[in-house]
């Protein structure tokens, strides 16, 4: 990835240095580079300088990069040679001055350019689950039986079920049959109940207490609930 760090033009902030363009300069695995971050940033505590460092995951919660301005790059490479220190300088004095450079010229440099594609397409990425969510919803509307939901998602009753009893949705009352959802799922809108009065063969009425969910805990589920395969 390009080390530039600005995600639009015009952005005169200061420049930034990526822990995979220091893993480059400095021959070193970027793995290795992550682990001596790390240790700086314990070591520093929580300085004001810190809310300077960016760390970017992927959509597991991976760290694919650090991006570290000026004076905490040249912190962290202050043990390594001299040799890979002139480097790093050198890289860091050609970022400030692409920074400061007028923000149309950028887009004729190739690497600007593709620096700048690559924040925007994860950005992208890092969207689309919220955007294949909002697709599976299309249709809910109110709340639904946990069959519906089930079906709305695309996937099995029984494995949505099991999810949602793994995860805190709902859980079944001891002695009971059916389902009752958490009081902070039913809090957060999630969860509601419906109370239903059924009429016995000798007479009598029994209430029955059935968990559904709303749309807006369909919305959740399907962010947060795996998606079935899709063929190939």
């Amino acid at each position: 990835m390009n080390a530039i760090a600005h995600s639009r033009f015009g952005d005169t902030s200061p420049a930034r240095m990526s822990s995979k363009e220091i893993a480059s300069l400095c021959e070193k695995d970027h793995k290795h580079v992550i682990r001596d971050i790390r240790v700086m940033i314990d070591a520093l505590g929580d300085g004001p300088d810190l809310g300077h460092v960016e760390e970017r995951k992927d959509s597991r919660g991976y760290t694919l990069e650090f991006m570290l301005p000026r004076d905490l790059t040249m912190t962290l490479v202050s043990g390594y040679n001299v040799q890979l220190r002139h480097r790093i300088i050198t890289r860091l004095n050609e970022l400030e001055q692409r920074s400061a450079a007028d923000p149309i010229a950028a887009l004729s440099d190739p690497a600007t350019m593709r620096g700048l594609l690559l924040v925007y397409s994860e950005k992208v990425i890092e969207l689309q689950p919220k955007a294949d969510a909002l697709d599976r919803l299309v249709t809910a509307d109110g709340s639904l039986c946990l069959t519906d939901a089930a079906k709305s998602l695309g996937v099995r009753p029984k494995d949505l079920i099991d999810f949602m009893r793994s995860h805190g949705w709902i859980y079944t009352p001891p002695g009971g049959r059916g389902y009752i959802a958490y009081a902070a799922k039913l809090q957060q809108g999630l969860m509601e109940h419906k109370t239903t009065t059924v009429h016995r063969s000798d007479g009598s009425e029994k209430v029955v207490t059935q968990a559904r969910v709303t749309a807006k805990g369909l919305a959740r589920l399907a962010q947060e609930f795996p998606a079935p395969a899709k063929a190939a």
